[in-house]
């Protein structure tokens, strides 16, 4: 085991904490953000040593996993460095300063491509930051590298005609869902203790539910988005982690107004709740939806974590939001986008697009305006159906996906009876629709030792309950600490 070197401050150090002691001869792959933050102020990590630690670890273990699409290693140094003469100083930016964070690669990065997984996009660096990303650097934040996507962004898998496949951690056999499944894969690793994600039909749940890993899709509009999506406004930017409290510390950066995103909501107050009790929460505990078949072992394991809830002395019902399995919508508006995007980017190059996202963009061709139109006003009742059901309780709680990860390469599990992704993640479209906030946290394993998802929803603008229950059933659950992959 590596033993961290002492990192030498003119002050005296902090007095030792229980971090500290957890950090003394722990490898620094495992280590939550927290911990790596009170490591640079108690003086015994450097933002080089755990840059450096964490490069060496891509480069180690990447090639298997195929998680990150651009790195720049030099840089990533001296921006680690430039944290390191803050803490020498005293005067770091911020709760982030000096934390690696890997970025998907459909956020703009000045200096790096954004490639979003496709052969149509230009390879030359960007010439700004995206919202989020400007947000990090201006905390201090390490860029460690850009993570993989499919084929711009279009389904809840990680493979692509640029980038190839995206393997899960835990089993490289199996995808890490996405299509931030890059982003998931480097937090499962080890390679990264934080990640940035979008999620237009689950893209930030599902790779968190099939990794073991934590990631909030926010209120919409909540952390800005630019430029905007091609899938319009199902796609939101999001935060993704180990740890709930991780989770919550990259949140409280990048949910901040900009007005490069037209969609952007004003800035809000800090969340101070966190770490507050849910003894006394209405929590309705929908297993199905009304609408969704749920692999029996997953069911037990999410049965057992609302069990956990309860005993935390939150009010669970067992009850369905009433509506109308609304895949059919969500497919309505996703195909449009597709088809809007193909269309502006592949002029005689649609050899290069993957042919999943051509099939989906020619039923998007095909739609009318009125179809759009129709679909859109039938997802304005599903909005104001589960706002409604949100009034009555605080909390809604689902699996987060009704499987488990499944072979990597593949658009759907074998003996699948449907063609694509979406079919199979059923409880993660009606939030896009709807645009609440809704998590995914870690609830077990399976006997396959394959990670299982809860999905914790609230009503708009209410993301500091959804961290709330959260942060108090991750709190309660003794294994909750990080545990490794098989191949890590």
């Amino acid at each position: 085991m590596r033993v961290l070197r002492a990192w030498h401050f003119e002050k005296a150090p902090l007095e030792c904490t229980d971090e500290n002691d957890r950090m003394n001869g722990a490898d620094i792959e495992t280590l939550t953000a927290h911990e790596i933050v009170v490591g640079y102020t108690t003086r015994t990590l450097g933002p080089v040593e755990v840059t450096r630690h964490l490069l060496g670890r891509i480069e180690e273990l990447d090639p298997a996993v195929n998680a990150f699409c651009h790195l720049d290693p030099e840089e990533s140094l001296r921006h680690a460095s430039a944290s390191q003469d803050r803490y020498g100083a005293g005067v770091p930016f911020g709760p982030l300063d000096g934390v690696p964070v890997a970025v998907k690669d459909v956020f703009d990065t000045s200096g790096w491509p954004t490639r979003k997984g496709s052969l149509l996009t230009s390879s030359e660096p960007a010439d700004g930051d995206a919202p989020a990303v400007e947000r990090l650097r201006e905390a201090g934040a390490v860029l460690i590298g850009k993570t993989t996507t499919p084929d711009l962004g279009w389904k809840g898998l990680t493979d692509s005609p640029l980038t190839g496949i995206t393997r899960n951690p835990w089993d490289l056999d199996t995808t890490p869902g996405g299509s931030s499944g890059g982003s998931a894969a480097a937090l499962a690793a080890g390679m990264a203790p934080l990640a940035l994600g979008t999620d237009g039909g689950g893209s930030i749940r599902i790779p968190g539910a099939f990794t073991g890993t934590v990631g909030l899709k926010p209120t919409f509009g909540r952390v800005p988005y630019a430029p905007m999506s091609p899938f319009g406004t199902l796609a939101h930017a999001g935060p993704m982690a180990r740890t709930v409290e991780d989770c919550h510390l990259l949140y409280e950066v990048i949910a901040c107004h900009d007005p490069r995103d037209w969609t952007a909501l004003p800035d809000r107050p800090r969340s101070n709740h966190v770490g507050e009790a849910i003894a006394g929460l209405r929590v309705m505990f929908s297993p199905t939806m009304g609408f969704a078949a749920v692999d029996p072992e997953v069911a037990d394991l999410v049965e057992r974590a609302v069990g956990a809830l309860q005993e935390l002395g939150a009010a669970v019902e067992v009850a369905d939001p009433g509506i109308p399995d609304p895949t059919e919508i969500w497919e309505t508006l996703w195909n449009a986008g597709a088809a809007a995007i193909v269309d502006r980017l592949g002029h005689g190059r649609l050899a290069d697009v993957d042919p999943g996202l051509l099939e989906i963009a020619a039923k998007g061709r095909r739609l009318s305006a009125l179809d759009y139109l129709e679909a859109s006003h039938a997802r304005s009742e599903v909005a104001v159906a589960l706002q409604a059901v949100l009034t009555d309780y605080d909390l809604l709680v689902t699996p987060t996906m009704p499987i488990t990860a499944f072979a990597a390469g593949q658009e759907v599990p074998g003996g699948w009876p449907h063609r694509r992704w979406h079919t199979w993640s059923p409880f993660s479209l009606p939030f896009n629709l709807s645009q609440q906030p809704a998590m995914t946290v870690p609830c077990g394993v399976t006997e396959a030792s394959l990670p299982v998802g809860l999905q914790i929803v609230a009503a708009r603008h209410r993301d500091d309950l959804v961290f709330r229950a959260a942060a108090a059933y991750e709190a309660a659950r003794r294994d909750r600490r990080f545990t490794r992959p098989v191949m890590a």
